[in-house]
């Protein structure tokens, strides 16, 4: 009867990929078959270490069968085991590594959500490789048409963002959320990216570009038309006034309250600055000059 303990299985099937005097090609199915059996014994038995170093190599063998979708799973359950033992550096290279197996047998949707799994293990611990493995979700869906599927995606990484306190990429993460709606006709999701990222602009008290990208998501229609724009005005409306009680009501508004959280917990916060100091510089801009020969 064959041995079912996990280290003699992982020996076994280690000897078998070995070349030597006596063995001159590897046995890779058969080794691959006992590292398969050697990480679920060391699973079972809660030694992590060993099962992720057993998924690894069961990984390799279904590789070197030409067989990269089960090389690929072989690999999320090293990378999920990698993260119960917080080795996060192994997290992000585990999942990347199954994300390139999915694309080689032509399976973009879950060599997006390979990276997604990586990116949401990491916001904590490495949130710049997260935001990193999130962008690279995103194109993945992008390239295959699939930009619907992607939504989510934006609004994560644009909550690391903000995290990180990287206003201007948290905005630019929602402008090309807005954009992949666009191309699904996604209208309310459309609007309400373009809304969340003037919220952005405004609680980094960049005035000035959430002006600008008002005025540049208004020449779109869909955006033109909606509660979100009504809603982006009455803010701009209430910052050039320098009405702090206007702002902290328009804040609370429906329009606001069915954003994302991350959204809805900065709007909250506004205003950011002082408001004051807006309106005069305002006012000081509509004054016009006085013309020493009009006497009148």
């Amino acid at each position: 009867m064959a041995s079912s303990d996990p280290n003699k299985l992982l020996t076994k099937a280690d000897k078998l990929t070995k070349l030597s005097l006596t063995r001159w090609s590897a046995d890779w199915k058969t080794a691959t078959g006992l590292y398969e059996q050697a990480a679920i014994g060391f699973r079972a038995s809660k030694n992590h270490e060993k099962a992720k170093l057993a998924y690894e190599k069961a990984s390799q063998g279904q590789e070197m069968l030409s067989s990269p979708w089960d090389a690929a799973k072989h690999m999320e359950s090293a990378a999920a085991l990698a993260k119960e033992l917080s080795n996060w550096r192994e997290v992000g290279d585990f999942y990347q590594k199954a994300s390139q197996l999915y694309m080689e047998c032509s399976r973009p949707q879950p060599a997006s959500d390979a990276l997604a799994k990586g990116a949401r293990a990491l916001e904590d611990t490495m949130p710049e490789e997260a935001i990193q493995l999130y962008t690279d979700a995103c194109t993945i869906l992008e390239d295959d048409d699939k930009d619907q599927m992607a939504f989510d995606l934006y609004r994560a990484v644009t909550s690391v963002y903000i995290k990180l306190e990287k206003y201007s990429d948290a905005a630019s993460s929602l402008l090309r959320l807005g954009l992949a709606a666009d191309k699904c006709n996604a209208t309310n999701s459309q609007s309400k990216a373009y809304l969340s990222a003037i919220i952005v602009y405004l609680y980094a008290h960049d005035f000035q570009q959430a002006e600008k990208c008002y005025n540049d998501c208004s020449q779109i229609d869909a955006f033109l038309k909606s509660d979100h724009n009504r809603c982006a005005s009455k803010f701009l409306a209430a910052y050039t006034d320098g009405d702090v009680d206007e702002i902290k009501k328009i804040a609370q508004s429906s329009a606001v309250s069915h954003l994302d959280h991350a959204i809805i917990r900065i709007a909250r916060k506004l205003p950011t600055g002082d408001v004051s100091a807006l309106k005069a510089a305002t006012a000081e801009d509509g004054e016009e000059p006085l013309d020493e020969n009009d006497l009148t």
